[in-house]
């Protein structure tokens, strides 16, 4: 069959009476409660650990959508054609990294002192020796620069895709498409570079006298292994809705399905490289990460995160079957979501209390602020992604290469 016989999906918008329309409400008045709730708490007594709580909703989400952006950005460079059919979801997903500006105006001011160590630690030797790179000045000014990249990169890869449904001028439907292509190659470079260093500068620096060359790499490799299971749960959500119930197939579940796999394995290799580095190394400011973390219940987390991280997941999605079934790839995709929610918890909480000096004070204790922190952050993201999903058509419809992806084969 000819590119010219393959007939469009026109099954692709989201329908008035599903639930994704209502997602911008729902994800509003979740917001407003989730946000309400924790930030309230953080103006009282129990400011530093609402502020614990924050940031890890905050990672969660907006590691979703960097993930998101840097595939795109791959899928671009590479110029992949299987994937246009899913693509308009990660590009609705990478849109809503604008919203993270506002919500990291609560990190940089009410929990500023309190999650940053750094920030009140003026006669420390060690930090001393950093704080050329731990300065103020510097850390907001590098913000302000990974807020921009991201902005600018996401709205582009958005809007110059959303264009393209609107024209039917082949020739300039082909431009539009290596107008994406050219953006993309050094956008990976941007992409890289700001996504690193503001996991440096935000998750790394709870514990500042600890470093690691490789952290930047941990977290991306944490989150696009997620995002991968979101986009496969998305796209059995939107089907089940009745969009794109013939533009994305079982192929494509298989394919998000080996990225989901694949990114298991080298979120693994990542967290072993880190960690054996460390260890066989034994220097007393590398060695306090883990230190911090096998102590107070944390220890628990540490030993089950190699097996439920990834032994899991890797035998379970290791067969051919599993990822092209729809309920064992939900199943998989699901786990993964809730394995990455857990890393970050272990990154992120156990710094809660230590104030960087290498001995954990707190014990594992969830509170109700994580659940509200993850509603309300969670809400704002869902708000801006129904409205962006319901604004626009769910499939990139005058991609020139969208018939590939409609007859796309996995051998």
């Amino acid at each position: 069959m000819s590119h010219d016989e393959i007939k469009k999906p026109t099954d692709i918008t989201i329908p008035s009476t599903s639930l994704f329309a209502k997602l911008p409400m729902i994800g509003g008045v979740m917001a407003v409660i989730g946000l309400g709730a924790t930030l309230g708490s953080a103006m009282g007594e129990s400011r530093t650990r609402a502020m614990f709580s924050y940031l890890w909703a905050y990672e969660i989400f907006l590691g979703l959508a960097l993930a998101a952006m840097g595939w795109l950005l791959i899928d671009h460079t590479v110029k992949s054609s299987w994937s246009i059919v899913v693509r308009r979801i990660a590009e609705t997903i990478a849109v809503t990294l604008p919203l993270f500006v506002l919500l990291w105006i609560p990190i940089g001011t009410i929990g500023y002192h309190s999650l940053y160590p750094w920030t009140v630690e003026l006669n420390d030797a060690i930090l001393a020796k950093k704080r050329w790179f731990l300065s103020d000045g510097f850390f907001f000014g590098r913000a302000a620069v990974y807020f921009l990249v991201w902005t600018v990169l996401s709205w582009t890869l958005y809007s110059t895709s959303v264009k393209q449904d609107g024209t039917e001028n082949e020739t300039e439907r082909g431009n539009l498409t290596r107008r994406l292509w050219t953006i993309s190659a050094p956008g990976i470079l941007l992409y890289g570079v700001t996504q690193s260093f503001a996991a440096i500068d935000w998750l790394m620096s709870l514990q500042p006298h600890w470093y690691s060359t490789i952290f930047g790499v941990y977290f991306f490799a944490a989150s696009i292994q997620a995002f991968f299971a979101l986009m496969a749960l998305l796209s059995m959500a939107l089907q089940n809705a009745g969009v794109a119930k013939t533009a994305i197939t079982v192929e494509h579940f298989h394919d998000l399905g080996k990225f989901t796999f694949g990114f298991t394995v080298f979120w693994a290799y990542i967290a072993f490289s880190q960690f054996v580095l460390i260890w066989y190394a034994n220097i007393p400011e590398e060695t306090v990460f883990y230190m911090t973390r096998l102590e107070g219940g944390w220890n628990v987390i540490s030993y089950a995160l190699p097996v439920a991280h990834f032994f899991l997941p890797f035998l379970f999605l290791l067969s051919r079957n599993v990822k092209r079934s729809r309920t064992g790839l939900a199943v998989g995709a699901c786990w993964v979501l809730v394995m990455y929610l857990v890393d970050l918890y272990w990154l992120i909480l156990p710094n809660f209390g230590t104030h960087g000096e290498g001995h954990h004070e707190a014990l594992f204790a969830p509170t109700w602020q994580d659940a509200t922190a993850l509603i309300g952050v969670g809400g704002a993201f869902i708000a801006v992604f129904g409205y962006f999903l319901n604004k626009n058509k769910v499939v990139a419809i005058n991609d020139p290469r969208l018939p590939e992806s409609l007859v796309h084969e996995n051998y």
